[in-house]
């Protein structure tokens, strides 16, 4: 379930004057309508540059998510948006980001970002697993396998993003990802299975194309078909229970997807 958004001029005055302590007077911000996880999302532009600010309630049930992204920022230099600075006030955490110019990724078949896309989740792949507290492939994926012995295909020691919406990946002259709330332990080739799913749903892939895409991912070229078709069984159990709950036409594509790919790969 989304988090309910507020504009940045809503937080408290002494949280703004924190966030102007760091990034200088503020002159202008924008609401970011983008993402679930944050009760502040906004670009602020100060006298002396801009940044994208987000951020939670310290009493938040899912506040756990934006001191992940600190954590994990650190060692994700030329993956994601550098993270500037962090602000804990007056029960608020807000994390202050490079602004990054560029557009939302188009998964679309012949769209010219795919390529940037398949390059970034390559440069994923050769990032050391941080000594940081992370969740495992395997424990949230636990509930949703069709046998326990599927688990053991999900596990590894690599750092996962698993959140491939095309609204996570910000491209210019290169990629870049997002919101990682969700960073996860796990099979190098996860990411780009997630990723398979998100060009079916958002970017009108069928399987085989989509696939075809991942296969760019050096990980997914030696990931074990049957751990794969393990995942995608997976995954669409993960969105059956979403779609349970909420079924809006965001949610209806995703589960759609995700039935799909994974009869596709229970009959190849």
């Amino acid at each position: 379930m989304a988090t309910k958004r507020i504009t940045f001029d809503d937080l408290p005055s002494s949280v703004l004057a924190a966030v102007e302590a760091h990034a200088g007077p503020v002159i202008k911000t924008e609401t970011v309508s983008e993402g679930f996880n944050s009760e502040i999302a906004a670009r602020v532009i100060t006298d002396s540059g801009s940044c994208f600010v987000k951020g939670l309630r310290t009493d938040h049930r899912r506040v756990w998510t934006q001191r992940r992204e600190a954590e994990v920022n650190p060692f994700l230099h030329g993956i994601a948006p550098a993270l500037l600075w962090q602000v804990e006030e007056s029960g608020w955490i807000i994390l202050g980001f490079e602004n990054l110019k560029g557009h939302h990724a188009d998964y679309s078949p012949n769209s010219p970002d795919l390529t940037k896309v398949a390059n970034l989740l390559r440069r994923l792949g050769e990032v050391p697993l941080p000594d940081i507290e992370l969740r495992k492939a395997e424990q949230r994926l636990k509930t949703y396998a069709v046998k326990p012995s599927d688990l053991d295909y999900f596990a590894g020691r690599s750092l996962l993003h698993t959140d491939l919406n095309n609204h996570n990946v910000i491209v210019d002259e290169s990629a870049y990802l997002v919101d990682w709330a969700w960073a996860t332990s796990g099979a190098a080739w996860l990411d780009a299975g997630y990723w398979v799913v998100w060009l079916m749903a958002a970017g009108d892939h069928g399987p085989e194309s989509a696939e075809e895409w991942a296969s760019q991912v050096p990980a997914w070229i030696i990931a074990p078909k049957e751990g794969v078709t393990a995942f995608a069984r997976a995954n669409a159990n993960v969105w059956e229970e979403i779609a349970a709950g909420e079924l809006d036409e965001w949610t209806a594509r995703m589960l759609n997807a995700s039935r799909r790919w994974a009869t596709f790969r229970q009959h190849n």
